[in-house]
């Protein structure tokens, strides 16, 4: 198939910019995949439509502060985004404006906290060597903001308001450049009505980057190769798992990006490897799914590796009117917006 099939219009006036007040307070849109219809819920109803017996695989990655704001030698305004670690202190950035830098120039953050350009390449990547004094997660923590997406708009001179929100309630594993955000509707609340009904809520990490949401660059999905992110899967989840596979109850993914860990640690056998490893899996049309059973996501963004996936799992017809029906009852979008079930 082509990228070209998972275009759509969307009013930019649907593209949520801020979370509401309450997490599971969204609209949750329910996919049934067996009778190809779709339906209109509250995220707060999500119990009823999970069984007794469900597993529901949550993603603990835990967003940090990976926008920097500083200055370049010549006083120029330099924004860096951290992208991913190469070694000890040495990062893979993108930076704006790019031109501004070049090889062995310094950008000041703070007393005591800068970064040198090391590399730069021909896709606009830079990597830079930080230098901090003390640690430099608490640098990150002290002075970066969190990596909202480019479609929120936030004045970078803004209280940071967002720390708390784009995090998961169950975020602990610091290592997202953005939130896993099927996540962000869960409610301790709704977690333990969840439990109560018999369901085993099991936590993975897989750290998202940027190959989550880097543009696809080319027409035919076959040539798509999708950047390959950390994920970690413990011995007790595992086991759960593939117990829950061995007696058909079924495995529910919140996230495409729990989809694509637990994907990626699947065995021709239909069972998960427990371990850390790096998902590589790039999920387009033809492929078959060997763990995931149901499916918990927001909605994203037109022509996205994303939306990719979850219409290979859906189905595209299916998940392409649904989304088409979204937009036309005024669901809000993206990593703020409502959510869907796809099952």
């Amino acid at each position: 198939m082509l990228i070209g099939d998972f275009d759509f219009e969307l009013p930019e006036a649907q593209i949520a910019q801020t979370p509401l007040l309450k997490r599971d307070s969204s609209r949750l849109l329910v996919v049934d995949r067996t009778k190809g219809s779709y339906s209109d819920a509250g995220f707060s109803d999500l119990p009823e439509y999970l069984r007794e017996g469900d597993v529901l695989v949550v993603n603990n990655t835990r967003v940090f502060p990976a926008r920097l704001f500083g200055k370049s030698e010549t006083g120029a305004n330099i924004e860096i985004f951290l992208i991913e670690e190469l070694e000890d202190g040495l990062w893979s950035v993108l930076a704006k404006p790019g031109r501004r830098l070049s090889v062995g120039k310094r950008v000041d953050f703070a007393d005591g906290f800068s970064a040198e350009v090391i590399e730069k390449d021909a896709t606009g990547r830079v990597s830079v060597r930080f230098s901090a004094d003390g640690d430099l997660y608490d640098a990150l923590d002290r002075y970066g903001r969190t990596p909202l997406p480019p479609y929120i708009k936030r004045d970078r001179e803004a209280p940071e308001t967002d720390r708390e929100r784009y995090q998961t309630h169950f975020a602990k594993e610091r290592g997202a450049i953005a939130a896993p955000t099927a996540g962000l509707h869960f409610t301790p609340e709704l977690l333990a009505r969840i439990k109560d009904l018999g369901i085993e809520v099991c936590e993975i990490t897989l750290h998202v980057g940027y190959g989550t949401f880097e543009p696809v660059r080319v027409e035919d999905l076959s040539e798509h190769r999708v950047a390959g992110e950390r994920f970690e899967i413990g011995k007790d989840v595992a086991t759960t798992v593939n117990l829950a596979k061995k007696d058909g109850r079924r495995v529910v993914a919140v996230g495409t990006t729990s989809t694509r860990a637990l994907e990626s640690a699947a065995v021709e056998n239909g069972t998960i490897v427990p371990g850390k490893g790096v998902a590589g899996l790039t999920i387009v049309p033809g492929y078959g799914f060997k763990i995931v059973d149901a499916m918990i996501t927001n909605f994203h963004l037109p022509r996205s590796s994303l939306l990719v996936l979850v219409s290979t799992f859906g189905g595209h017809s299916l998940i392409m009117d649904a989304y088409k029906h979204a937009v036309a009852n005024g669901y809000r979008f993206y990593s703020y917006g409502d959510a869907m079930i796809v099952s």
